[in-house]
């Protein structure tokens, strides 16, 4: 779970109230000064460097820990909000594998407009979720279908939602997909 700009991990735990989370091993890295990178992530990726890299670190060290300690990347789900899902969303893009899931709220792949989505790798049907207002004052809806579109051609298993006039915030039909989805996700556990 990857918290958003000027947030606390605590901020997106606060989520887990409302997720199915009976079994689930959680991890919310804290960001320094509470923020992953410094500038918008519409900016040239170079303007938030080293911040970027040291971010994307922190998230490889998570995962290798997980998988090391006999998690399988199936059952790795990435949850982030606004700073924190554009995060999440560059880090699986570049770190392409059958991930158990993607939950995109409010954020999409970093770079400016026009950024070549190169990404090498498949996604092998990992669920991504990305969910945001048609009119988030952060990020534009662009970029969220951008974001799908991307995530389509490499492999996952897309859903893209965009709210009428919702603003930048976690929603309950975001709140039901990813519930939907750490059931199946739970059930691949028992099969």
């Amino acid at each position: 779970m990857v918290h958003g700009r000027g947030a606390l991990a605590e901020s997106i735990l606060g989520l887990l109230s409302e997720l199915e989370s009976d079994g689930l091993h959680v991890v919310a890295p804290q960001a320094h000064d509470n923020t992953w990178y410094p500038y918008s992530f519409l900016e040239e990726v170079s303007s938030n460097e080293p911040y970027m890299s040291s971010a994307l670190a922190t998230l490889d060290s998570i995962v290798a820990g997980l998988v090391r300690d006999g998690i399988p990347t199936e059952r790795i789900c990435f949850l982030g909000f606004s700073q924190g899902a554009c995060l999440a969303s560059e880090f699986v893009a570049l770190r392409p594998a059958g991930y158990g899931g993607l939950f995109a709220l409010s954020g999409g792949l970093i770079g400016p407009p026009g950024t070549p989505r190169t990404y090498s790798g498949s996604l092998d049907g990992t669920t991504a979720f990305f969910g945001c207002s048609d009119q988030d004052i952060h990020i534009p809806q662009e970029r969220v279908t951008e974001s799908a579109d991307t995530y389509t051609r490499m492999g996952a298993s897309v859903t893209c939602r965009l709210y009428p006039g919702m603003g930048h915030r976690v929603n309950q039909d975001e709140i039901e997909f990813m519930n939907q989805t750490l059931r199946r996700v739970g059930r691949d556990r028992s099969a």
